[in-house]
């Protein structure tokens, strides 16, 4: 299964990002995205590539979302 994760670009540098993502930092590509993004931008990332840009309340929805999935099952074990 994959997940594309929405992440907040913090750097752009051409077509290269630096965005954070629950507190981790990669470098990806935007090389695929159709859209223009800037600094503060939500994008959807997925191998390393930046697909789609999402709006930031959708984001954060999201990324609670997923922090509650992680929280309930660190819960179970």
């Amino acid at each position: 299964m994959c997940l594309a994760v929405p992440s907040k670009i913090i750097r752009i540098n051409d077509l290269m990002a630096t965005i954070d993502v629950m507190g981790a930092r990669r470098e990806i590509s935007l090389m695929i995205l159709p859209e223009e993004v800037k600094v503060g931008d939500y994008v959807l990332v997925h191998a390393g590539f930046a697909i789609q840009r999402v709006q930031e309340d959708v984001a954060l929805d999201s990324l609670n979302l997923i922090n509650e999935i992680v929280w309930q099952m660190e819960e179970e074990r």
